[in-house]
This record gives structure tokens, sequence and C-alpha cells, in this order.
């Protein structure tokens, strides 16, 4: 067998494509392995780099592969998508990563470590719960609202109706729809419990974290931003600066220029949904509160608002923040509050 130099790897829940090419980019394997046979494959292979896209599972094939000497490298699907050649199927897609990882200017995603998955996960899991809470209650409100029952929005109104009030209209309803909101609220007591649950995980985290700890000095970051930082960016090494982790968050305008004329629109929205939310709500709360606050940034944000939209205001801080963050998480430092002019 030549010398194996690039290996791309497309992952799959039972069998995975290799696709192999030596220094000058000619073919020398192209096979498929059980997954019980990856970890013996790369183990008897000489060092090289092997591309895989980042995708479910990616990061922990990552690891195991790294731990056979190799150098692993996670591509955007998206970025993959440009090199295959023909008709989709493992063999064209293992061949395009395979492509995709030799390009020197591409871009790639920053292995994660088993702590980032896990706590990323119950990030994932209490947005899920969120969800699923709002979609209950609103089915509450409905189901109360056929039988001419009008009910608070917000899950603390609500609550206190049925406190204060749910006894009195609790007659009206036919006893087979007052058993089922009694299940309804039942589930609402379990969701408020597992939710409760996973912001203790959150905070235990948050707690321990050193890292955490600097980012919720900054105005605006609390401790799901922070959490939810430090697990998916880690030290921010993967981004050049600043601008590109706000551009990587999709917090900054979407251009369509042609023919020398340059067109803004609005932001990008690429990257990480859940964290660009996290960095919007927490603009918001900065923003709310900037009339009291005397520094540089509460004038910035009184100057800006004389002159553009309030969302425009909103995402514009958003920006701020992810790039305060890039600042202490890639270059270890506190954060300092600049003072007014």
């Amino acid at each position: 067998m030549e010398q194996v130099s690039v290996i791309g790897l497309d992952l799959a829940k039972n069998v995975f494509q290799v696709h192999g090419a030596d220094e000058r980019g000619r073919c020398v394997i192209r096979k498929s392995l059980r997954r019980s046979q990856v970890y013996a494959f790369f183990a008897k292979l000489s060092k090289c780099t092997v591309g895989m896209e980042a995708c479910s599972s990616s990061h922990y094939w990552g690891r195991v592969i790294t731990d056979c000497g190799h150098e692993v490298k996670l591509i955007p699907p998206q970025y993959v998508k440009l090199y295959v050649k023909t008709n989709k199927n493992d063999a064209a897609d293992a061949e395009a990563i395979c492509e995709a990882v030799s390009r020197p200017h591409m871009r790639f995603v920053e292995l994660k470590t088993p702590d980032q998955q896990s706590i990323l996960l119950i990030h994932r899991e209490r947005d899920g719960l969120m969800r699923d809470r709002t979609a209950l209650i609103n089915r509450l409100r409905a189901t109360l609202g056929e039988f001419g029952i009008a009910v608070p929005s917000g899950p603390a109104r609500l609550k206190q109706w049925f406190r204060d009030s749910y006894g009195i209209n609790e007659d009206q309803l036919p006893v087979l729809m007052q058993r089922h909101i009694e299940r309804m609220s039942a589930r609402w007591v379990e969701l408020e419990r597992c939710i409760d649950e996973l912001d203790r995980e959150i905070d235990q985290h948050v707690q321990h974290n050193s890292v955490c700890q600097r980012l919720l000095e900054v105005p605006g970051i609390g401790r799901l931003t922070a959490s939810a930082l430090v697990a998916t960016v880690g030290n921010a090494l993967a981004f050049k600066n600043g601008r590109q982790l706000s551009a990587w968050l999709g917090l900054v305008p979407r251009q369509h220029s042609s023919g020398g004329k340059t067109v803004l629109r609005g932001i990008s929205k690429r990257g990480d949904a859940y964290l660009r939310r996290m960095l919007v709500h927490g603009a918001r709360a900065v923003l709310r509160h900037s009339a009291t606050k005397k520094n540089a940034v509460s004038n910035w944000l009184h100057a800006l608002s004389v002159r553009a939209n309030k969302n425009v205001v909103i995402v514009a801080m958003a920006n701020k923040l992810a790039r305060i963050a890039w600042a202490l998480l890639n270059k270890g430092q506190r954060y300092i509050e600049p003072a007014a002019e």
C-alpha cells in the first residue's frame, strides 16, 4: 500500500466509508468499514490527516482516531457539499471530504472534549423541555378557552391563576375534562422539575469553571450564555478575532453585492442559533438597563438608538458581546468596564 497522506471518512451508524489519497491526491484506499473495524484500521495506519463532516458522533470518533495518533479535522457539511462530483453516495461523500480537507483555506470545527459535549447536551435538553412546557401551557389555555374560561398568559401568572381561581371555575367543566386538566397540570409540574434539575447542573458547572466566572463579569452574559459559550467555542482559538466569532454566530449583515455595489441586508443567522439567541437576550437586557448606567457602552447604545431601529441596536450589542467574549476566552483576560468619556 502506498503512503496515505489524507483520509476522508464518511460517518454512519454501522458502515463507514473510507477514501484515502497520497501526497499527490491520487486515490490509494477506497473501502467500507464496520463500526467494530474503525479503531483497528486507524491503529494500524501510519500517521495522516483524517477529515470528517462535523455531524452526530463526529466528535466522539474524532477523539478515538486522535488517540490512534492521527490529526483529525472536522469540516462543516455545507463546505463538503461543494466537492461532491457526482450523484450522492457514501463513496462520493468520502472522496469529497478527502478533497475538502486538503484545501489550504478550508475552515474547520474545533474538536470538543467529553465535558464540552456533556454540558451542551444538557443545554439542548433544557431548551427542548422549555419548548415542551410552552406548548403544554398553550394547549392548557386553549382547552380551558373551549369552555369559556379565560386564563392569563405566561407560566408565573398561570400558576397564580390555578392557585387562586381554578377552584372557582372547576365546576363549569365536565368531570372528564377535570381529570384531563389534572393530567396536563401533572405533566407541567414534572417538566418544571426536570428543568430545575438541569438548571442546577448548569449552575454547578458555571461555579466550578473559572472561564465561566470571567464571562459572568460581562454585563449581558449570564450563566446560560457563559456555560454555552465555553462548551461551544472553548478557548476560541479557532477564530482569529472577535469579528470571526460574531460572523460565525450569524450576528453580522448578510451581503448581496455585485458589480462594485455593496448591498448589506439583515443578519446572516448562520452558526449556532441557540448561542445567538442567548446573546440577543443578553443584549436586550443591557439595552433595558443602559439608561441607569454611566459608561462608554451605555453612551454608545444611546447614540446608536437615536439613529437606528431598536432591533438593530440589540443585534449590534449582541455582536459586541460576542467580540468581548472572544477576547476573554482567547487571551485569558478579565473584563474591565470602560469608563464614560
